[in-house]
């Protein structure tokens, strides 16, 4: 199904599927074949920027590690940056034939790549790419497409409102994430057009540092204070900064009133679209992510290469990338139902006692 099932925008890879998570769990089991025995290690950043790294990635790179029957070992860095470079010395140490990082900045991701490489061992950016880094492949979504969808999700937002020279404030992800300038660069194609044309008042514009929630909460506070109040709609660059802008609209009465936008299709998020405090997210089919992610993961730690018709520009590294990208979906009030079809949140997850009326009228069933 279109809505709920998205397809590779890249050729020569095998199936694609899934959502992860964090910690510290290993598999084990026979390499399919081969002159190396794959043994793969993936280092996943956090469980605090967002809830798909514990509950999504994790689960479903697991899943695709454990249908191939390859080692495997998969930790999560917690934000820190040290851990993470620990992590990877501790998985190059023990063997591991392929690398998977999903990095927390750019100059430690490079570091921890670049002594993989001299050690021979395959490397593979998972969803942020890693800039001046020297990963073979980077697998991710079109993530400019991301951004895109959300600037298009608010203007749909306010002109449903019937919204008149509306104030927008954006509230970025993280100055140290190349994803949340991607994102920025997508919702801005959008935006810029409707500020030139004094259809919009351009608002307060702030990154998030390490897309901080509790962080972001204080900043959109800051935000309604410097404008009195005067915030029509917020781009927020995903689900979690998107809830703590919300709760400082309730705290003001205006949750419902002033669009909200999201990303990544959490509980959280689709339940604020169910209440009608936020006004869509978008879904990346995290199951088909990490399925890409695996298969490739798989080939290169047995020293196989693959091609992926697609590259992606390092402008930092002045080099393409291979890459695999995966295309996501706007997600609204009217096809929140599709996610739950997808298998990427449970009805019963979504569909507390709280949200259950909305559920059923959003025809979750």
């Amino acid at each position: 199904m279109r809505k709920g099932i998205l397809s590779l925008a890249a050729v020569g890879l095998l199936t694609v599927g899934g959502v992860a998570a964090c910690g510290t769990d290993s598999g084990t089991g026979t390499s399919g074949g081969g002159d190396k025995k794959p043994k793969i290690g993936v280092i996943l950043p956090d469980s605090a920027s967002s809830a798909r790294w514990e509950t999504a990635d994790r689960k479903f790179l697991e899943e695709a590690f454990k249908a191939a029957k390859v080692d495997y070992v998969i930790q999560n860095a917690q934000g820190d940056k040290t851990q993470f470079q620990t992590i990877a010395d501790q998985m190059i140490t023990n063997g591991v034939t392929a690398l998977m990082i999903v990095n927390l900045d750019s100059g430690t991701g490079k570091a921890v790549l670049d002594k993989a490489k001299s050690q021979g061992v395959a490397t593979i950016d998972y969803d942020r790419l890693t800039l001046g880094g020297s990963a073979q492949y980077y697998v991710s979504f079109d993530n400019e497409a991301v951004g895109k969808l959300q600037g298009e999700g608010l203007v749909k937002c306010l002109t449903d409102k019937g919204a008149k020279t509306p104030v927008v404030a954006e509230l970025n992800g993280s100055p140290t994430d190349n994803n949340a300038t991607l994102f920025k660069n997508g919702y801005d194609s959008v935006l810029k057009a409707k500020y030139d044309a004094k259809e919009y008042t351009k608002g307060p514009d702030q990154s998030v540092p390490q897309w901080d929630n509790t962080e972001a909460g204080t900043i959109f506070e800051q935000m309604l204070t410097q404008t009195g109040g005067k915030i029509d709609g917020v781009l927020a660059a995903n689900d979690g900064l998107g809830n703590a802008v919300i709760s400082v609209l309730k705290k003001n009465k205006l949750n419902g009133k002033v669009p909200v936008t999201g990303q990544d299709a959490t509980v959280q998020g689709l339940q604020n679209i169910l209440a009608g405090d936020q006004c869509m997210t978008v879904y990346k089919a995290i199951k088909k992510e990490a399925q890409a992610a695996a298969d490739l993961a798989i080939s290169v730690a047995k020293g196989d290469k693959k091609e992926t018709g697609q590259t992606v520009k390092d402008p930092e590294g002045n080099r393409d990338v291979p890459a695999v990208l995966l295309a996501p979906q706007s997600i609204t009030k009217e096809n929140v139902k599709d996610v739950v079809t997808d298998g990427f949140v449970t009805k019963a997850e979504l569909c507390t006692a709280a949200f259950a009326a909305a559920c059923t009228a959003a025809g979750i069933s």
